[in-house]
């Protein structure tokens, strides 16, 4: 797996090609390669619930369609926020039409009480695996972005597809072959060397010793 592949890896919305079937097959090779991403003590807690039946695609749509719109309403965009945010309401008025949406879930529940160390290795052992599902999908031509605005109505989600409780959904995946376009690195707007500090928060590179 190359530098090129990890760096034009990215949130894939308006490329989606939703008129282009994605294989069962494609879909099973990909998260072959998911499921072997790393999780705490090896409990490996994922599970994925992949829909294609269109009724059930515009159900789940209808409830991300109306979480996404909360998470609008309650906030005021940056301007510098606001491509993204076009971008995000076209992929939610489409995304009964993207032909395979992924949901994944972990095994258990969060933490009740929520602590830095509990929360950490709950969410630390499930979203690797869905990093692996979305290098393993565009080495094959295929997108999709991590979204979780269909969490706002869980329940209902978890009615719908037959989730049982004791699971927690974390991710929607819309997943479709890319249509034609560049690849290339996203654009980030602060190198690593900036947002590192070195045996400190604000300590400064190291001199490169000779």
């Amino acid at each position: 797996m190359g530098v090129e592949l990890l760096t034009t890896t990215r949130a894939f919305r308006r490329r989606l090609d939703l008129h282009r079937e994605v294989s069962r097959a494609d879909l099973l090779d990909c998260l072959d390669i998911a499921v072997h991403a790393p999780s705490g003590t090896n409990r490996q807690p994922w599970r994925f619930v992949v829909v294609q039946d269109p009724e059930l695609k515009r159900q789940l749509a209808d409830y991300y369609r109306r979480g996404f719109g909360a998470y609008l309403s309650a906030r005021t965009p940056r301007p510098d926020q606001l491509a993204d945010l076009a971008s995000g309401r076209y992929l939610a008025e489409h995304l009964h039409e993207v032909p395979a949406l992924v949901v994944v879930c972990a095994l258990g529940r969060p933490p009740a009480e929520p602590s830095a160390l509990r929360s950490a290795s709950f969410y630390g052992s499930i979203y690797p695996a869905v990093w692996n599902f979305m290098l393993a999908l565009h080495e094959r031509g295929l997108g999709s972005t991590m979204t979780t605005a269909h969490l706002v109505y869980e329940r209902e989600v978890a009615e719908l597809l037959g989730i049982p409780g004791e699971a927690t959904q974390v991710a929607l995946l819309p997943v479709a072959h890319l249509l034609p376009g560049a690849h290339k690195p996203a654009p980030r707007r602060t190198p690593a060397a900036e947002v590192t500090g070195w045996d400190g928060w604000d300590g400064p590179m190291p001199k490169r010793q000779s």
